[in-house]
């Protein structure tokens, strides 16, 4: 606290004295002991223990087993965080500067003389302090308008008594709204570190997700390739013993057709004598003729083509199956861990 620069400011030095002796807690002057917070703040220890014990509802205080680990609140001017030991607030260092100031300061005000304009006087009656209070009306007054005035069927009491009721009330109200305060800022920090831990896990599933995926398309490619050279190999396969077989059948069916070019040219022979005469050959023709064995016997010994055609599908089918395996049923898929 910077005393000096408080003190040069333009107005009565020991007033501006009396504003930097104000608790921000109770709004009087400190009183003995003076604690100083880390951040260069004072209270009345009273008020940091009320603060401290209203922020830590179940931190055990001096009077019963001290705990091992100190627990934490706010100070009210500046909102810094003061982390205790397990001292609690009788781990804080004494402000004795202060304290000897604030000594000086009621030796200083008890020297001097009370002065008439110190004092707020009555609007009404000029000569009369305003020492009462007025309950019903909830103003301050003096007792010449309790007795003559304005408020002499009022209800009132001590000026003085009713302003300590006021600022009690009013300091709790301040201890409340700090120790909420300190309540607020520890569950905005518990959802800072959800939303943090929900943004490391998302991250981290994400990647784990993305190279099991990377894995498995791989494996689709690597399973792609084996299979389209696979489905091409049987493609050749076949195509080559069905072209063979075409050209066996063409070459059979070009020497049928010269035989039976030969054998029309026997039959158109105009004469039986010369038919006849020509039995040799007629012979040996009849016999390459009956030689020529069957197209349907000769089928038997050749696969139907399509059963080429089946099994190239049932082919296709098996390796399809092979890939169904690597289709999950809806549903089993697991919730994603956050």
């Amino acid at each position: 606290m910077d005393y000096k620069s408080s003190l040069i400011q333009d107005g009565n030095p020991m007033e501006n004295l009396e504003k930097q002796l104000i608790c921000p807690i109770c709004l009087e002057m400190f009183t003995k002991p003076v604690v100083i917070l880390p951040c260069q703040h004072n209270l009345c220890r009273k008020c940091a223990n009320d603060i401290f014990q209203a922020a830590n509802p179940f931190w055990t205080n001096r009077v019963g087993s001290v705990s091992m680990s100190g627990g934490r609140f706010r100070c009210p001017s500046c909102r810094h965080e003061v982390i205790m030991d397990r001292h609690g607030v009788y781990g804080l260092q004494r402000n004795l500067l202060v304290e000897n100031i604030i000594d000086i300061y009621k030796q200083e005000c008890s020297s001097r003389p009370l002065q008439k304009g110190n004092h707020p006087m009555c609007k009404e009656h000029e000569d009369e302090k305003i020492n009462i209070y007025c309950l019903t009306c909830e103003m301050p007054t003096c007792s010449m308008c309790k007795v003559f005035g304005a408020h002499k069927a009022c209800e009132v009491a001590p000026l003085q008594s009713v302003f300590q009721g006021q600022k009690t009330e009013l300091s709790n109200c301040i201890s409340m709204l700090v120790a909420g305060n300190d309540r607020v800022q520890t569950i905005i920090t518990q959802l800072e570190d959800s939303c943090r831990v929900t943004k490391d896990n998302s991250h981290q599933v994400k990647e784990e997700l993305s190279q099991k995926f990377d894995v498995l398309y791989a494996i689709l490619d690597e399973k792609k390739s084996e299979l389209l050279q696979r489905i091409t190999r049987e493609q050749e396969e076949k195509l080559s013993f069905i072209e063979a077989l075409i050209q066996q059948y063409r070459e059979q069916l070009d020497k049928s057709t010269k035989l039976v070019e030969t054998a029309i040219q026997s039959l158109d022979e105009p004469g039986g004598a010369i038919f006849l005469l020509m039995r040799k050959r007629k012979s040996s023709l009849t016999k390459k003729i009956r030689k020529r064995k069957s197209p349907r016997r000769e089928r038997k010994k050749v696969r139907n083509p399509s059963a080429f055609i089946h099994s190239f599908i049932n082919s296709f089918i098996q390796q399809h199956e092979v890939l169904m395996v690597c289709k999950a049923p809806r549903g089993t898929l697991g919730t994603m861990p956050i």
